[in-house]
């Protein structure tokens, strides 16, 4: 699962901290609002710990950076308010070894400033607060993490039944505690369901989910506009989600409030509807099943391609940055990130058929390669540049890789006379794909043993071997740079 797939650590309710009994905290000033919560613990025995805050923390201190006279002037004021001026969440005092109690100044300043105030007995250590914060933010996001996966398994089971719109809305509006809409492409209201939303706030996400859905232009392709979009009214969270690049169709959110997972469990939903609702598209759908006809009734990928809706295509492969391997939701999504909804799923790469004129730009938690823009009858040479390109995205850990159209000095060699020479130099080594296949990549990688072996996920011994074995039937030596050129020039051409 990708990054942005998975919900951040939850915070920590500063009253679940205070109710663990082997802490024996007391909160002695501040507000008492149960909403409080924290994201962090920091020791500091600074006088001003500004710097050194990105707020949400629990401060915890020993009161060592306190002078004698601290009690008759401003510091415990100046101290505080820069606690707060960071956003400290709130302020843990530590009772021993340097204080007895804790400053009255110091209880003054944190009630002046409603700053939450934590009395630390001399038995429980700054590191056991710590722990205990870390602790809760594990449970916190397991319980989390646990909802979300719960969420994902009914919400994909909604979208099996025989009314998959109306179920997939039902679910994520139990799921969120609140009312799911699908606004059609005029901006009414598809379908719905949860509860009732006062006009103001039914308005407020109807105007949201504007904002959201691609405006028609001059043109055929939609003028871009935000994937989602959010907003507070009345104390009720709203969120609106496009479906898809070239649809119209849009999801909102509201809920009187907001968990960290909620974004994941709408963007799931969102995109199952995208995958429901993408056929109901004026002929888009039919021209693709009439496209797929035709080529399997032997057209021309040139006669074909018209219905797709372009004449120029860029190859995309991709594949996760991690182990687990693609799947159909996942592919699909990546087809709507990238404008396209001809999406393939081939192990664990994901190739995407993009139109020429919507440039791809890198995904999140993806690797992609993609291809230069070819015409249909150059589908396949663009399906083996987007095959290279992702291998080398793999091997330099770099998002997106594009496969470079610079005319070189190749161009100047007739094609026919460029694979003669290849298949002449290169038939030593034809019978065993493996071995041209692990030369290209070990050149391409300027002759790295660990980048080859990353990309093509072997051992970088199993590489050494190759190479060798390639030197050794091709009767060269692979360390001679004019050798490099000539071979990398044949394994081009083959």
């Amino acid at each position: 699962m990708s990054d942005s797939a998975v919900p951040p650590t939850p915070p920590v309710p500063l009253a679940a901290l205070l109710a663990r009994e082997d802490l024996a905290l007391r909160q002695i000033a501040g507000p008492t609002d149960p909403d409080i919560v924290i994201h962090w613990a920091h020791t500091s025995e600074m006088a001003d710990p500004y710097p050194y805050l990105l707020g949400g923390e629990l401060l915890l201190t020993a009161g060592v950076h306190i002078p004698e006279a601290a009690g008759s002037g401003t510091y415990f004021d100046d101290y505080v308010s820069r606690i707060v001026a960071a956003r400290g969440a709130a302020l843990g005092f530590g009772v021993a070894p340097v204080h007895d109690t804790v400053p009255r100044a110091l209880v003054a300043a944190c009630e002046a400033y409603e700053l939450p105030l934590v009395e630390v007995p001399p038995q429980t250590t700054f590191s056991g607060v710590a722990r205990a914060v870390w602790q809760l933010m594990a449970q916190a996001r397991h319980a989390e993490l646990r909802r979300v996966t719960e969420a994902q398994q009914s919400l994909a089971a909604a979208a099996s039944r025989q009314d998959p719109v109306p179920s997939v809305l039902r679910q994520l509006a139990q799921r969120v505690g609140g009312r799911a809409v699908l606004y059609g492409t005029d901006g009414a209201e598809v379908a719905f369901a949860g509860r009732e939303l006062g006009p103001g706030v039914s308005g407020a996400l109807a105007e949201l989910a504007a904002i959201v859905r691609p405006v028609e232009g001059s043109g055929a392709t939609p003028t871009p506009a935000p994937s989602s979009a959010t907003d507070t009214v009345d104390g009720t969270h709203l969120a609106a989600y496009a479906l898809g690049a070239e649809q119209r169709f849009v999801l909102g959110v509201a809920a009187s409030r907001r968990e960290p997972g909620d974004h994941t469990i709408a963007s799931v939903a969102a995109v199952l509807l995208s995958l429901l609702t993408g056929e109901h598209q004026s002929g888009t759908g039919a021209a693709r099943s009439s496209a797929l006809v035709r080529l399997l009734l032997g057209a021309a990928p040139e006669d074909v391609a018209p219905l797709l809706g372009g004449k120029r295509w860029v190859v995309v492969h991709a594949c996760p940055d991690g182990p687990a391997a693609p799947d159909a939701v996942g592919a699909s999504a990546l087809g709507a990130a990238l404008g396209s909804a001809l999406v393939d799923m081939d192990g664990d790469v994901v190739r995407v058929l993009v139109p020429a004129d919507r440039e791809p730009a890198p995904q999140p938690g993806w690797a992609c390669g993609a291809s230069s823009a070819v015409g249909p009858q150059e589908w396949a040479t663009g399906d083996t540049q987007a095959a290279r390109a992702l291998a080398r995205a793999r091997a330099t850990r770099t998002p997106l890789v594009r496969h470079s159209e610079r005319l070189g000095l190749a161009g100047l060699i007739p094609p026919a006379e460029a694979e003669a020479h290849a298949r002449t130099l290169l038939d030593p080594i034809a019978t065993n794909p493996a071995l041209p296949e692990t030369l290209r990549t070990w050149l391409s990688l300027h002759g790295s043993w660990d980048r080859t072996a990353v990309a093509l996920s072997v051992h970088r011994n199993t590489v050494r071997q190759r190479v060798a074995r390639c030197a050794a039937l091709l009767g060269m030596d692979v360390d001679d740079p004019d050798v490099r050129m000539e071979l990398w020039f044949a394994l081009r051409h083959k």
